[in-house]
């Protein structure tokens, strides 16, 4: 059997792909400067991946590079990070260099120690800084191929790192097929480097290549032409052709896909061997981890001979030698697909019998699950403990794997509907929501308890969100709460918190009172109310019965949830995940020190645990409260840092914080910019909270510019809200766009909402602002007081961006009663403050005012720090107080190597050179 030789596959390399080569050339040679990149190949099966990354690995090796190579395997995609421990296997004995939480959340992944399941991208912060030590000695090329079979943990993982690569002396390549679904999703948004087919002229130079006999150019053209320049196509199929049909031009491929029949090449060519040799590369099939010593006790295991694999390895199927390796994953999936279920079984049961409980119980099992035909509780138990393992170390995937092939083994019906229903929630998890609810199906055709009635119920609701963002949700999830209120109070509550979040979020007025009635109407529990009970319970209050009886309530509410949270420990843990909603409903009841304690309360708990799923939603919301505090620089530095984190996760983009903060700055362009993203956005529908969160902007942005009558629109939008925070700070913009645009009833009710929320509250933030907003309804001297009434109060919280806009509008009340003087008072103050803050819309107005009086205000000196962009300020901030580099990069999830090159750029910037003198600087 002819078999393909260096001299094709270095061809094969070189031919056609001088564009690709250069693409890898550049990135080495940038990585070793301190300029660290990634880039995925994509392409479809046998275009030349592995080929690429073969002269990849080349060159870095003649650079002096240090090589570390991961494999994605289908057999493996169950196993959460299976892949990423590939590529960290042998460097983890730096490892004990990680700050404590990395490490830990590093060992609990690979299941070196227990604990409860690591944030993915704690983990992934922990391999950054893993490869970033190893690149510290020499540069570090990291290749990862058939990235699409990666389990989703380490998907996740590596695209993290690749996404916060900068200094490192790091180059990341990552090979993957034209497809979607696996861990592809995870990747989207990298840098590509797509394969074509070869031309023409390379294919037929490559074809020659591949033969040593004659062939008909008729029959060469038929197949250059339906090898489509697929390289492997070129290369092996001919390979598995007989002479006669070589040189006759009998038995062509017929037309189809290419990788198909690339694959149909491998497995006629395996069907050639002898039987001995079948058996022993379905071992090797099976077991996709490549352990040598593993392979060759399952082959004794089976009776057969070690040579029995030469004929395989001179076909070019496989190597063994200290590790197992196909020659083409097509390779692996042809064998395997090839083979009868009964001799899989057999090839299962020798690798479950050879592989050690004491150091792979959980492999060990999957091999025995798949070992066995019919029903085996014995191992469907197995199977649920390896589950109940697996997702500990935060194994989703291989939860639900472990868990649905359980429930297929399980023969008694009330234990298989227990494990479908275990099974699809692990699924659902996961991601796999499709496959969640086909077990979700298995599991209701069983005889559920009322307790599983209502878990099933309650996974129904979470997976249709999951799937479709419904407005159907919010009614399935109290569908779910109503049934489990006599079963499990707190999970019942818990669910009405998330039904109530998700109808808030939403819009929805209709299911919002819906679902806050049946809240109200629970039975209480017998142990009392915790934090969260009470939380859900006063923002029910409020939308049913008003702000009068509903305020007390949620004021209570937040104020133990601040103090279980700052108490620390695990019960500060417990509250976390109610903090972001607790945060804007602060905000909705004008309670401004516990909007600033619970935002920043919630920002570190999430920094703790290391829960970049949240901490992106915690920055922003923090965000607003800091904007409206007049605190724009930071707010921009918190902005910066979320938007950093969801490209690096690939989440949903969270742009509220960063529209309004574009709003008070006075950038048009921004406003609308963020604005058409969030419309042309399927994550937020028209009636969400998010894209009314822009409306609301857009009035802040309109109402600064003096557009008074353009602003009433997008402030009355923001003000139909149904979500407290938001109609709570649009309606003093609805009543100033109103007033001024000569719109007096519409100020008139909005001025009566606001009034109504403001004496429930009794906050100087909700006085403040009703003051300031009477007096704009009012004309003539009667207005003064509410003036300085507003001004008073406002001074007393820590909103200064709406003190400020109070000494402007007053100011401007005094200019056009003719007190020239006053007015001058206070446009300066109001010209003053909204300039330190960076709110340039509303300073501009400001100084138009001042001008209309006859004064001209000085212009802001610049300053050093203004070069600096929001991630340098945010880490010149943080160095300022003594955090080292590692500290730093902890924080914003960056490597210490790369925190030290932002240091580099802030220096230069500034014109300082040390530490020290940067702890010297006033930073804004």
């Amino acid at each position: 059997m002819p078999t393909r030789s260096d001299e094709e596959a270095t061809l094969a390399d070189l031919l056609g792909r001088r564009t690709e080569r250069d693409a890898v050339g550049t990135l080495l040679s940038r990585a070793r400067a301190g300029r660290s990149g990634a880039f995925v190949v994509r392409g479809e099966a046998g275009i030349g991946k592995t080929a690429l990354l073969g002269f990849a690995r080349e060159e870095a090796s003649a650079q002096g590079y240090r090589i570390e190579s991961a494999t994605g395997m289908e057999a493996e995609m169950h196993f959460a990070f299976a892949g990423l421990h590939q590529l960290c296997q042998p460097l983890l004995e730096r490892a004990e260099g990680l700050p404590d939480p990395q490490r830990a959340a590093l060992d609990v992944a690979f299941g070196q120690r227990d604990g409860s399941a690591p944030d993915r991208f704690l983990v992934g912060l922990a391999t950054l800084n893993l490869l970033a030590e190893a690149a510290e000695e020499a540069p570090l090329l990291c290749l990862i191929e058939d990235a699409h079979w990666l389990d989703e943990a380490s998907a996740q993982v590596m695209a993290f790192v690749a996404r916060r690569l900068v200094a490192e002396r790091i180059a990341l390549v990552l090979a993957m097929r034209d497809q979607t679904g696996g861990g592809t999703r995870a990747f989207a948004g990298l840098p590509e480097l797509r394969l074509a087919g070869l031309g023409e002229s390379d294919a037929r130079t490559l074809l020659t290549s591949a033969l040593h006999t004659p062939l008909d150019d008729q029959v060469r053209d038929r197949i250059v032409a339906e090898a489509r320049g697929n390289p492997l196509a070129l290369l092996e199929l001919p390979l598995s052709w007989q002479p006669e049909h070589r040189a006759g031009g009998f038995g062509l491929p017929e037309a189809g896909d290419v990788p198909f029949r690339v694959e149909d090449s491998f497995r006629r060519r395996s069907g050639t061997l002898p039987t001995e040799s079948q058996q022993l590369l379905l071992v090797a099939a099976a077991e996709p981890t490549g352990d040598v010593a593993t392979f060759w006790r399952a082959a004794a295991q089976l009776g057969i001979a070690r040579d029995a694999i030469a004929p395989a390895e001179a076909a070019g199927l496989v190597d063994v030698d200290s590790r197992v390796r196909f020659r083409h994953p097509l390779a692996r999936s042809a064998v395997y697909q090839a083979a009868p279920m009964s001799e899989r079984r057999r090839a299962h049961g020798a690798l479950a019998t050879v592989i050690d409980p004491m150091r792979d119980q959980d492999r060990r099992t999957w091999h025995r699950a798949h070992s066995v035909l019919g029903f085996d509780e014995e191992i469907a138990a197995e199977l649920e403990r390896s589950a109940e393992r697996t997702r500990a170390r935060g194994g989703f995937a291989a939860a639900g794997a472990f868990l649905q092939r359980s429930t297929e083994l399980t023969p008694e019906p009330a234990d298989r509907t227990r494990r479908a229903l275990e099974a699809a929630h692990a699924k659902h998890e996961a991601g796999a929501s499709k496959v969640a609810l086909e077990l979700l199906g298995i599991a209701e055709s069983g005889a559920l308890d009322p307790m599983q009635r209502a878990r099933a119920a309650l996974l129904h609701a979470q997976i249709a969100f999951h799937l479709t963002r419904g407005e159907g949700v919010p009614r399935m999830l109290l569908e779910a709460a109503t049934a489990l209120e006599t079963l499990d109070f707190a999970l019942a509550h818990e669910i009405y918190f998330h039904a109530l979040d998700a109808v808030l979020v939403s819009g929805d007025a209709t299911d919002a009172a819906r679902i806050a009635e049946a809240v109200l109407a629970a039975p209480a529990p017998a142990k009392g109310l915790r934090e969260v009970d009470q939380l859900v319970d006063g923002i029910a209050a409020i939308l049913v019965r008003g702000d009068e009886e509903g305020v007390p309530l949620l004021r209570a509410a937040l104020a133990a949830l601040r103090d279980a949270a700052a108490g620390g420990g695990p019960y500060a843990n417990e509250n976390q995940p109610w903090l972001w909603l607790a945060g804007r409903m602060a905000v909705g009841i004008f309670e401004d020190d516990l909007a600033h304690a619970l935002t920043a309360c919630n920002i570190d708990l999430s920094r703790a645990d290391g829960s970049l799923a949240l901490l992106p939603l915690a920055l922003s919301l923090r965000a607003n409260v800091l904007i409206i505090s007049g605190e724009l620089s930071r707010a921009r530095e918190l902005t910066a840092e979320a938007t950093a984190i969801t490209d690096s996760t690939g989440n949903a983009p969270i742009r509220h914080a960063r529209v309004i903060l574009a709003a008070w700055q006075g950038d048009r362009a921004a406003v609308t910019e963020l604005n058409d993203s969030t419309r042309r956005d399927d994550h937020y529908p028209e009636k969400s909270t998010e894209a009314a969160l822009g409306q609301y902007a857009l009035a802040v942005l309109l109402n600064g510019r003096g557009e008074y009558s353009a602003a009433q629109q997008p402030a009355q939008r923001a003000c139909d809200s149904i979500e407290l925070s938001l109609s709570a700070v649009a309606l003093p913009e609805l009543i100033e766009a109103s007033v001024r645009a000569g719109d007096s009833e519409t100020a008139a009710l909005a001025l009566e909402r606001l009034s109504t929320r403001a004496r429930a509250s009794g906050t100087a933030w909700a006085l403040g602002l009703e003051a300031r907003s009477r007096a704009l309804t009012i004309a003539g001297p009667a207005a003064e007081d509410h003036y300085l009434e507003a001004i008073a109060r406002l001074e007393k919280t820590r909103i200064a961006g709406e003190t400020a806009r109070a000494h402007l509008v007053y100011g401007e009340w005094l200019r056009r009663e003719g007190r020239r003087q006053q007015a001058r008072d206070q446009l300066r103050t109001a010209y003053g403050m909204l300039t330190d803050m960076g709110a340039a819309a509303f300073a501009a107005r400001a100084a138009r005012e001042l001008g209309a009086t006859g004064e001209h205000p000085r212009k802001r000196t610049a300053q050093p720090t203004d070069q600096l962009t929001s991630h340098e300020l945010h880490i010149a901030r943080l160095v300022a107080t003594g955090a080292t580099s590692r500290e730093v990069g902890a924080r914003l999830y960056l490597s210490p190597r790369t925190i030290e090159a932002h240091l580099r750029s802030i220096f230069r910037k500034l014109g300082i050179n040390s530490r020290r003198q940067l702890r010297e600087l006033p930073l804004p």
